[in-house]
């Protein structure tokens, strides 16, 4: 099973809060996922986090509390993958994608209220949107249902 350190990051714009995606294309669909990476050996995963958002995207992060993990099972492809998800605190920079660090092909910024109704990468819309309703830390939330985008 491979580990998936991400980042939520987000922002107040006009009495909503949108949080930042990365767009990718895979199969012909648009796959929206939260920024983040595979660790490097040694690494552990706060600072594989603030590694891949500093080359990905150009900016700077504090790693706050983990918001969420959970297993993503893909019998299509036996890509197991343990998602853990943090809060990114702490912005320091303007978001750009770097073509060097990465495929997507843009960043997005939806709106949380959108997030259960897009493609997203690790599908955890829903309980995105539930963690900023309550505050409070979702743990370790089992099995993550995930649609297979060839």
């Amino acid at each position: 099973m491979k580990v998936r350190p991400s980042a939520l990051i987000w922002r107040r714009n006009a009495n909503q809060i949108e949080i930042l995606l990365m767009r990718y294309c895979y199969g012909g669909q648009d796959v929206l996922a939260l920024p983040g990476g595979n660790p490097d050996r040694g690494e552990i995963l706060p600072q594989t986090v603030v590694r891949e958002i500093r080359e990905e995207l150009g900016v700077f992060i504090d790693v706050g509390e983990m918001i969420l993990v959970g297993e993503m099972l893909l019998t299509q492809r036996n890509d197991d993958v343990l998602h853990v998800v943090f809060a990114a605190r702490n912005l320091l920079g303007e978001p750009a994608l770097n073509p060097a660090e990465t495929t997507a092909l843009e960043l997005v910024w939806k709106p949380i209220q959108e997030l259960d109704k897009v493609n997203l990468y690790p599908n955890v819309g829903a309980r995105i949107q539930e963690w900023f309703e309550t505050k409070l830390d979702l743990g370790y939330i089992g099995r993550i249902e995930q649609q297979y985008f060839g």
